[in-house]
């Protein structure tokens, strides 16, 4: 209980953050609410797959686009600034989208809302562990994802109401004004919270090699790297298999598909919110691993269930995986890369999770006329048990490196090479998050952290977490 106090304590006593946990809100819920609104509207426009397809294409391919070429931008450019544009183009595009006459233009202004979101996302969890101190940071990432979650399992019936009585048109304008809302509150969040400082660049093309070269060298981003791209697999076979399962093979009719859809919601949202109440409590190699197979399990089971109200009660236990596993590929990314490569490490993974998403895609529907949507779904249990063991193989050892990657920062630091310092600093402050106390006020140059040997830069301005908090005076 006291965890779980301390957990939505968050939301109180951290003012940037409980902003940022309300933006995350209306801009999930808008692009959830928008997908069923943009959905049907192509479909009763031209009443064709094809369509339908290339709009639910446009909203993920330009993620993979801008992880494999945009990515530094979200390293080098100001997160805040990043995140408030992708917010009013976005209510921009919906605001044009009621006058717009043609399947094609609404197709492509459906994926120019894809690459503002493709900036979005990436930047909110770059900037996170710079609004939380290091021990709620498991905490503050459970939260955040359990209100996305929440926003997958309501904002879909609700926007599915609105639009049968009114329209697609009446939800454009609603979720106009929900990226409005999300831009208006990130304006309330100090630039230098969500970032400690623009990385320099060496040339665009260098920067984006720097990135993909430090997934692959850090143990805990390869572990999420390679472990939930084969789970982001699998996860595309059960979103493929779900309407035919519960449909045909369970003859359970648009009910079923909606319960069994409601069920995964419901338990991606437990999985988040426990998710970051189980990390503080156990090694979070044990807890990742942990969760992909539990997905496994739930997926798996569900395939071979008698009918769709045994099956959505296995959906709830693989929600429950899906959600625990997504709050520690999030962890393990945030405490591994330094805060300069943290944008270009987030952007890489998920550009790589999106791409082999949309080939699993097609496999499942290959899968399904071939074999049917039982064998779909425990396909998709296999590949997410492959995952849990990629995961618990990868990730031996993760916590040890990252300290002794501190400490090889910190003796480069010792040698007077600027860059080392400003890397030694980047890798002090993603384990021990700086005070906002002392942000607010102003520090003395020289400050040094609790951090061993390692000195903060005079040019910061800022001083790293004091424990306990205290205000520097000028």
């Amino acid at each position: 209980m006291k965890s779980l106090r301390r957990q939505l304590g968050l939301l109180e006593r951290a003012h940037s953050y409980r902003l940022l946990f309300f933006a995350t809100l209306g801009s999930s819920f808008g692009t959830l609410f928008a997908l069923l609104a943009l959905a049907v509207d192509v479909k009763d426009r031209t009443d064709s797959g094809v369509w339908v397809a290339a709009l639910m294409i446009g909203q993920f391919l330009p993620s993979v686009a801008v992880g494999l070429l945009a990515g530094p931008l979200i390293d080098r450019l100001p997160r805040r600034s990043l995140m408030i544009a992708a917010d009013l183009v976005r209510a921009a595009i919906f605001c044009v989208l009621p006058f717009v006459g043609s399947s094609g233009a609404i197709v492509a202004l459906a994926s120019l809302a894809g690459f503002a979101t493709g900036f979005f996302r990436p930047a909110v969890y770059a900037g996170l562990p710079n609004l939380v101190e290091e021990r709620d940071l498991a905490a503050a990432n459970g939260l955040l994802q359990a209100v996305e979650n929440v926003s997958w399992t309501i904002a879909p019936p609700i926007a599915g109401l609105i639009v049968a009585a009114w329209g697609p048109h009446t939800a454009y304008w609603i979720n106009a004004v929900s990226f409005l809302v999300s831009a208006a509150l990130i304006v309330g969040i100090p630039r230098r919270f969500l970032q400690v400082g623009a990385a320099l660049s060496r040339g665009h093309w260098r920067d984006l090699a720097d990135g993909m070269r430090f997934v692959v060298r850090s143990r805990a981003l390869l572990t999420v790297l390679v472990a939930w791209t084969i789970g982001t697999a699998g996860v595309a076979l059960v979103d493929v298999g779900e309407p035919f399962l519960a449909k045909d093979t369970f003859s359970a009719g648009d009910f079923g598909y909606g319960l069994m859809f409601g069920s995964i919601g419901l338990g991606l949202a437990i999985g988040s919110f426990g998710a970051g109440l189980s990390v503080e409590r156990r090694s979070i190699g044990l807890v990742y691993g942990s969760t992909i197979a539990v997905a496994a399990v739930g997926y798996g089971l569900a395939s071979v269930s008698p009918n769709v109200w045994v099956a959505s009660a296995c959906c709830v236990v693989a929600g429950v995986g899906n959600g625990g596993a997504n709050v520690c590929n999030a962890l393990l990314v945030q405490r591994g890369a330094p805060d300069e490569l943290r944008g270009r490490a987030f952007t890489v993974i998920m550009s790589t999770n999106y791409l082999f998403f949309g080939i699993g895609f097609v496999v499942a529907g290959l899968m399904r006329d071939a074999i049917g949507p039982r064998w779909v779904w425990g396909t998709a249990g296999l590949l997410l048990g492959v995952a849990a063991l990629a995961a618990w193989a990868l990730i031996h050892g993760v916590e040890a490196q990252q300290r002794a990657e501190a400490r090889h920062a910190s003796a480069r630091a010792r040698q007077g090479t600027p860059r080392a310092l400003r890397t030694a600093t980047s890798l002090a402050m993603s384990l021990q998050r700086p005070c906002q106390l002392c942000w607010r006020g102003r520090c003395r140059s020289g400050e040094t952290s609790r951090f061993p040997l390692v000195p903060l830069p005079p040019l910061t301005g800022q001083c790293l977490a004091c424990e306990p908090p205290r205000r520097l005076d000028a």
